[in-house]
């Protein structure tokens, strides 16, 4: 009896421990299938930045739905949407698209208090949930630039500010002269609630090359485009200076006229223009009116260096120019040529007269051109030297032993009459022919 009882128990025993068993393989299936499942209908969304005042997209979207739920709540959990139908009350959410896939959501007129985790559920077991951060940009509402002085002068120090008020994230502040881009510093920056106001300093050296070239201040934002102020520079700088010569073009020659105008810029407009000769006192001649000066008949003494002086409020310079008076042209006789005939030869000599120009302020002669006496002097050489070759050959042909038609009886008479005697009486014999004379 107390076997029987003790193999009844061991079998009941078996036969929960076998049962447990498959009890929990099953349980682990289920959980297995369930989690594959939840896997598989996986929920997502996107992060969306957009600007103040504008429209942000909200999209809740799920692969392989088996005819979830979904819904849509504001970042106070409030459902703004559950599948089609939207129980929150703003009218600034408006539906786009519903399916077994995705809700997809229009939110209009974004503005700073609407920024937050918007949250998408998916109503399956256990439940999904994933959120969407939205981020409103806020461009600067104002950007303004600020001179410490109105005008400055040259070589001195300009300095501007510019502020931007009321960006969210901060602006960055970019300087530009023309289009030349200066470096700037952060001055200040304030924060107000969820915005920032930026400020950036600029210094510059200023030149006269600047006056009138506008200083821009540009906002580097998100959510701004071309944002842009500009200040032209008022530089004040002492006259420009510059002496042109209006008449004569070349060289100034005595008893011409002569005439330079003095140029003279400067900021104040109000420039006085003053000329002088250095080293001496202007010649009683020269004639000025305003920045002219005329000369009617140039001589020599008018030679020198003059300066034209201007001033302003500013300062003063001034330009300089040397004047020097040459000799009058001189009129170059035509070449004279003269011709010596010889038998059967010309020869053809060329004299050219050189009348060489003197400059002004120099006591000595001006050089003439080495290279024109240089060719002159060659051409002379050269002509001489033929001319002795072609002599020395015509008295060379011409030299010899000449023959005449003197008497042959010359050697053998006594005196001239003797001679022509014996000539007329032939050569062979001179005895031949004999005469008398009573």
């Amino acid at each position: 009896m107390a076997n029987t009882a003790i193999w009844s128990l061991g079998a009941s025993l078996l036969f929960f421990f076998v049962s447990a068993s498959f009890l929990q393989k099953d349980l682990q299936t289920e959980r297995e299938l369930l989690e594959n499942t939840v896997e598989e209908q996986n929920l997502v969304t996107d992060d969306v930045m957009v600007v103040e005042g504008e429209v942000a997209t909200i999209s809740c979207r799920v692969k392989n739905n088996d005819d979830s739920v979904i819904q849509l709540l504001n970042p106070n959990r409030q459902t703004i949407y559950f599948r089609d139908f939207r129980p929150l009350k703003d009218s600034r959410f408006q539906l786009v698209n519903f399916s077994n896939s995705e809700l997809r959501v229009l939110f209009s007129n974004v503005s700073l208090l609407d920024e937050g985790r918007y949250f998408c559920q998916l109503y399956t077991d256990p439940p999904q949930e994933v959120f969407s951060t939205i981020t409103v940009l806020v461009p600067p509402t104002s950007l303004l630039i600020d001179v410490r002085d109105e005008t400055v002068t040259e070589g001195e120090e300009a300095e501007l500010n510019c502020t931007a008020i009321g960006s969210k994230p901060a602006t960055k502040i970019r300087w530009f002269k023309g289009d030349k881009e200066l470096q700037g510093k952060k001055l200040s920056e304030v924060v107000e609630g969820k915005t920032v106001t930026v400020t950036s300093q600029l210094l510059m050296t200023v030149h006269s090359d600047d006056d009138g070239v506008p200083i821009t201040c540009m906002a580097d934002h998100p959510a701004a485009k071309d944002l842009q102020e500009q200040r032209p520079l008022n530089v004040l700088y002492k006259p420009k200076v510059k002496i042109s010569v209006n008449f004569p073009q070349g060289l100034t020659r005595e008893g011409e006229a002569f005439e330079m105008t003095c140029t003279a810029e400067g900021k104040p407009r109000n420039v006085a223009v003053h000329w002088l000769r250095l080293e001496d006192e202007l010649p009683a001649h020269i004639l000025l009116e305003g920045p002219n000066l005329l000369i009617n008949n140039l001589n020599k003494t008018d030679n020198g260096t003059y300066r034209c002086l201007a001033s302003n409020s500013v300062g003063e310079s001034y330009d300089d120019y040397t004047l020097r008076v040459y000799d009058p042209p001189t009129t170059i006789p035509p070449p004279t040529t003269t011709t010596t005939i010889i038998p059967t030869i010309t020869t053809t000599t060329t004299t050219i007269i050189i009348s060489p120009d003197s400059r002004a302020g120099e006591d000595d002669t001006m050089k003439v051109d080495h290279a024109v006496i240089g060719g002159v002097v060659a051409v002379v050489v050269f002509a001489m030297l033929c001319l002795v070759i072609i002599l020395g050959r015509y008295f060379a042909r011409h030299k010899g032993t000449y023959f005449t038609h003197e008497a042959k009886g010359a050697d053998d008479a006594a005196d001239a009459d003797t001679a022509i005697i014996n000539a007329e009486g032939g050569q062979n014999n001179s005895e031949e022919k004999k005469e008398y004379f009573i």
